[in-house]
């Protein structure tokens, strides 16, 4: 496959400029593209912890994110092997860049690390949606420091990152549809709840208590009243103004 002519001077001039940055720049970009997963790696571990305390469902999500993010590098590996783009730090002219040219075969079309980095942040996103103002800038900033050290094509990481943003929330929440029902099932086992948690407890008045979350309990304020009115307790159904004006007529006579 050919790169497109608007690609690759979009290349030279993002190559061009990450030249004149200053060397520390070059190191940070060339170590970052790498470390950025090792952060993701730990966001899942903390998603696993938090998962320990709700429900199976989102024990289900959490565990499913790494499944998902392999299913998203697998779609863009095998399509490399078809694809077959040589990399822009050979096939450019004069391509300047920072960090070392992969051997040849090593495909260019799609970027295997804006594929990870997408799906990574995607399958976050799907199971622990607060955490999404920092893992999807960090997934793009991660795509982009691919182009920025000089070994993909813009459109190479354009295209990895919709494949990871498409794939890996489509494989989770497929897997945890799968893993919600064996979570619930391990969770009664000793090993299974050290592992999986106990799950959410639900409180008196939540919907996991069979009522809307927050919704007001009336039956005992009424049971109270009736109680120090000297009335015996009424359903709640049919309380009226009559009905404790009448238990404070038969305790303190006529109202006047």
């Amino acid at each position: 496959m050919q790169a497109p002519d608007f690609s690759a001077d979009l290349y030279r001039e993002v190559t061009d400029f990450a030249q004149g940055t200053p060397s520390w720049v070059h190191e940070v970009a060339d170590v970052g593209t790498d470390a950025g997963l090792l952060l993701f790696a730990v966001l899942f571990v903390a998603g696993w912890w938090r998962a320990r305390g709700l429900d199976a469902r989102a024990m289900g999500l959490a565990l499913a994110a790494p499944f998902a993010v392999v299913s998203a590098y697998l779609v863009s590996e095998v399509s490399k092997t078809f694809i077959e783009e040589e990399r822009p730090c050979r096939a450019v002219t004069g391509a300047v860049h920072i960090a070392a040219c992969p051997p040849q075969g090593d495909w260019s079309f799609p970027s295997n690390h804006a594929t990870i980095a997408a799906a990574s942040a995607a399958a976050i996103v799907v199971a622990w949606r607060a955490m999404a103002p920092l893992v999807l800038p960090l997934a793009a900033l991660m795509a982009f420091s691919r182009v920025f050290v000089g070994v993909h094509y813009p459109h190479d990481v354009a295209a990895g990152f919709l494949v990871g943003v498409v794939v890996a929330p489509l494989v989770a929440l497929v897997l945890m549809r799968a893993a919600a029902p064996l979570v619930g099932g391990l969770r009664g086992v000793p090993v299974g709840a050290v592992l999986l948690g106990r799950g959410a407890v639900a409180g008196a008045g939540s919907a996991g208590a069979g009522g809307p979350v927050g919704g007001p309990v009336m039956a005992e304020p009424h049971a109270g009243m009736g109680s120090m009115l000297g009335a015996a307790p009424l359903d709640e159904a049919s309380v009226t103004m009559p009905d404790v004006l009448g238990g404070v007529t038969r305790r303190q006579g006529p109202v006047p």
